[in-house]
């Protein structure tokens, strides 16, 4: 159980961190930056919140297979590293962000890394927050592609491993429902640690107007 833990923790952290930092940048694109197709780029990452998981899950596995990273964290962290809903989500959030500051620090010759860096995620902190949660209890608790790209009891996730309880014949209550109660800690801890922020992020949008 320990070893399914450490491995939910490492999994959801970099997914949450990597969706956190990588979703922002190219939401930043879309919404400051100018350049070729952009219309039709962001309708295809919106297009892409339409189409269910189980959908790409043959041609995701073959890929994953073809990589050769089967029973590794490239296999569970990568292909959920940046996801159309943070795109989205941050991309809105950054268009309702002052112009004002980043055209002050392109004046002062502050590039768009530094402009990220110390504008737009110092400000754009209430929603990373939200998106961190978000994408950290996603992946905490899904078990369809993890189940999928591990086959060895080291690698496997909380939700795998926890299903691993149920036998054919029998299922192991105390078990079950002691692991199913410590895997609610770390995100009952999250949401206690960053509580201000999550419900500054959710209501930033009812301020304007």
């Amino acid at each position: 159980f320990g070893t399914y833990f450490l491995n939910s923790i490492v999994v959801s952290t970099i997914v949450a961190v990597g969706s956190a930092i990588l979703s922002t940048t190219v939401a930043y694109a879309f919404a400051r930056r100018e350049f070729r197709m952009k219309s039709l780029l962001f309708a295809s990452v919106l297009g892409v919140l339409m189409v269910p998981p189980h959908v790409v899950m043959i041609p995701l596995y073959r890929e994953i297979v073809t990589f050769g990273w089967i029973n590794t964290y490239f296999a569970l962290t990568l292909p959920f590293i940046v996801t159309p809903f943070g795109i989205f989500l941050m991309r809105q959030y950054i268009e309702g962000l002052p112009k004002e500051l980043e055209e002050a620090a392109r004046i002062d010759g502050a590039k768009t890394f530094a402009i990220l860096r110390g504008i737009v995620f110092p400000l754009a902190t209430p929603m990373l927050v939200v998106l961190f949660i978000y994408q950290f209890l996603t992946t905490w608790n899904s078990f369809l592609f993890p189940f999928l790209f591990v086959n060895k009891a080291s690698m496997r996730t909380l939700p795998v491993g926890l299903a691993f309880y149920q036998g054919k014949q029998s299922i192991d209550w105390g078990h079950l429902m002691a692991g199913a109660g410590m895997s609610a800690i770390p995100v009952l801890i999250l949401f206690a640690v960053f509580q201000r922020k999550i419900i500054a992020g959710f209501t930033a949008g009812a301020l304007k107007g």
